[in-house]
């Protein structure tokens, strides 16, 4: 292996524009140096906002205009800042490739996936034919598990999961030296995640590919990378070899780090609580939610020119097929599997956002599937939902006391004096203090921890009986994701209530549920108590799933 660093950074300092002249440079990263050399893979690891992103951006010369910029980037000895455009352009794609966390960041909605391979491929290799292009473009997807009959469709048509793989096989396509990977597991679940990481550090091996890989998973970072750099407010506090990081830390943030993982991780081993049998008591009576041979299906048809001159017929995908369950009140039912499975549709079918194909969901004795518009709108207030992304329930034009409040109004539960006083008692209550300093804020000065609070507090506000939470923790480092977990136990105590829990992240699951439903191709192909399933799994894709869980504790 050659030695010599294919990526130097020295006393880089990096501060974005500011609203306004004058003042200080805010540093987000501020004073970070470390190599990189070809066929290594360094995993870069700390909380939100401490600077890893801005770090992998500024490798690629893709940091705001205007942003103050000290020290130097060199790639095989160049300057990157000294780059022209012309080299620039080849510099990007060609010599490194940047994985984005959100994929849709990097796909054009109106491109089929086919349509941005060529594009990728033609645009810095204009000497290859359409066939010679397409060529390379399947050999790469199908190294992704993407499969050539997907070759047509478009980013809306595939999952979370889908998307990312198509992502990564983008950054794939023009052999690059170094790949700069930021988050790009986060919407995985473990299955696709391991042959995801897999396949790049074999490429890694194969081909001499170094890795930056920017991650909040310390036991992912820890199973791929072989060294290990930790930042903390836009500094690196600790490097060195995984081993020596994970197991020998000397920084206090790195051990804080450790063992928030940790705790999420190690919870369960104890014998039986006696809380436990209480859910079995529940069980006597009946459940809060019941679903019967719940399914959704979605066809999708041939085009015209399909219909002129093929037999094939329309394509049908069992998004959810034939699904039945029982949720009971106060209980926690944890709902895994791999992306596109499934999870998220069902939640969505559940919550009637979606109208089922066949199938009854019946919520406090009430059959959601035969209810007008009028009066489902009035039942919602008892089933709220959490998004991954707080997001996409935040509107960016209000302030986070109006967000929080917005429900009160939509169902007519409170006036604004009435509304103003349960926003600030909310907003105590999941932790956003000064409360009245945080209702004045927006969205987009919050942390993502601080918004997925946000997110909770809007979703409690109507005091629901159920709450659907669709994968809350993925997006956050482990510091937070503890934080934002005990904070979810001890609501549901304070109000009494049940949560169906859809997550890719084993351990998340084994600390918060008291059942796991494994999901699989649209199916719950094993159901039972979060105990038995990892101690004594029955279904083989169960087991698949246990083995490809990384883990700080071997």
């Amino acid at each position: 292996m050659n030695l010599e660093p294919i990526l130097c950074i020295e006393n880089l300092r990096i501060a974005y524009p500011l609203p306004s002249e004058g003042g200080d440079p805010q540093w987000a990263v501020n004073g970070v140096s470390f190599t990189l050399s070809p066929g290594e893979k360094l995993g870069l690891v700390g909380e939100s906002g401490c600077g890893k992103s801005t770090i992998g951006r500024g490798a690629m010369r893709l940091l705001p205009d205007g942003s103050c910029i000290e020290g130097q980037i060199r790639f095989r000895g160049e300057s990157v800042f000294d780059f022209n455009d012309d080299r620039l352009r080849k510099f990007r794609g060609e010599a490194v490739a940047l994985v984005f966390q959100d994929p849709m960041t990097r796909l054009d909605p109106l491109m089929t996936i086919g349509d941005h391979c060529v594009e990728t491929l033609r645009s810095h290799r204009p000497q290859l034919s359409f066939k010679q292009a397409k060529t390379r473009a399947l050999e790469t997807l199908e190294a992704v598990k993407i499969p050539a009959n997907r070759w047509s469709q478009y980013p809306h048509e595939f999952s979370g999961g889908m998307r990312q793989r198509v992502a990564i096989a983008l950054a794939l396509l023009l052999d690059p030296q170094l790949i700069v990977a930021d988050e790009p597991t986060t919407s995985l679940d473990v299955t696709v995640s391991a042959q995801i990481l897999d396949e790049l550090t074999r490429l890694c091996a194969e081909r001499d590919l170094a890795l930056l890989l920017i991650s909040h998973d310390l036991a992912m970072v820890g199973e791929y990378c072989d060294r290990i750099a930790v930042m903390n407010r836009g500094k690196i506090v600790e490097t060195g070899h995984t081993h020596d990081v994970l197991y020998k830390p000397q920084h206090p943030y790195t051990k804080s780090l450790l063992n928030a993982a940790l705790h999420v991780q190690t919870l369960n081993e104890e014998p039986i609580t006696a809380s436990e049998p209480a859910t079995e008591t529940r069980r006597d009576r009946s459940p809060i939610l019941r679903v019967r041979n719940l399914q959704q299906h979605y066809t999708i048809e041939r085009n015209l020119l399909d219909r002129l001159f093929s037999r094939s017929q329309d394509f049908t995908i069992k998004a959810v097929d034939g699904v039945t369950l029982e949720l009971y009140q106060g209980e926690i039912l944890g709902l895994v599997g791999e992306s596109g499975c499934g999870k998220s549709t069902l939640s969505r079918t559940i919550l009637q956002l979606v109208k089922p194909t066949g199938g009854t969901v019946e919520f406090l004795g009430r059959d959601l599937t035969q209810l007008s518009s009028k009066t489902l709108r009035q039942q919602r207030r008892q089933m709220q939902m959490v998004f991954q992304d707080p997001n996409a329930c935040l509107n960016p034009m209000m302030t986070v006391g109006d967000s929080i409040a917005d429900p009160l109004f939509v169902h007519r539960l409170a006036t604004p004096s009435e509304a103003k006083a349960q926003v600030l008692e909310m907003l105590d209550r999941v932790g956003l203090t000064p409360p009245r300093d945080f209702a004045r804020r927006y969205s987009r000065e919050l942390s993502g921890g601080q918004q997925q609070r946000v997110a909770i507090a809007r979703a409690l506000i109507t005091r629901p009986q159920l709450l659907v939470c669709d994968e809350p923790v993925s997006m956050l480092d482990a510091n937070v994701q503890a934080q934002v977990l005990e904070l979810m136990l001890q609501l549901k105590d304070e109000f009494d209530l049940t949560y169906l829990f859809i997550t890719h992240d084993l351990w998340v699951a084994r600390f918060l549920c008291d059942r796991i439903a494994v999901m699989n191709a649209g199916q719950i192909v094993e159901i039972g108590a979060t105990r038995e399933i990892f101690s004594n799994p029955q279904h083989s894709y169960t087991k698949i799933l246990l083995e490809s869980a990384p883990l700080l504790v071997k």
